[in-house]
C-alpha cells in the first residue's frame, strides 16, 4: 500500500466522520448558545440547565437519525470492502 492510498483512505474516513458527526455537533452547539444566552439574560447560573437539554437533544437526534447514520456507515463499509483488493496488492 502506497502512502497515497493511505492518505486517500484517511481522507475518506475523516470525511465520513465529519458528515456523521455534523448534525450532532451543530445541534449541541446551537442549543448551548441559546441556553447560555438565556442564562445570561436571566442571571441563572445553574449548570444542569444547559447539560440536560443538550443531552436530550443529542439523544433525540441520535434516535431520529439512526437509520440515516447506519445507512451511511453501511454504504461506506461496502465501498471500502469493495475496493479492498486495490489496497492489498
Amino acid at each position: 500500500m502506497t502512502p497515497d492510498m493511505v492518505a486517500e483512505l484517511m481522507r475518506q474516513l475523516l470525511k465520513e466522520a465529519m458528515i456523521l458527526s455534523a448534525p450532532l455537533l451543530i445541534a449541541a452547539a446551537g442549543l448551548s448558545f441559546v441556553l447560555s444566552l438565556a442564562q445570561t439574560l436571566t442571571s441563572l447560573q445553574e449548570q444542569s440547565l444547559t447539560t440536560v437539554p443538550r443531552l436530550a437533544a443529542v439523544a433525540l437526534i441520535l434516535l431520529v437519525g439512526m437509520p440515516w447514520f447506519l445507512e451511511r456507515l453501511a454504504a461506506y463499509t461496502r465501498v471500502l470492502l469493495g475496493d479492498f483488493h486495490r489496497y492489498l496488492g
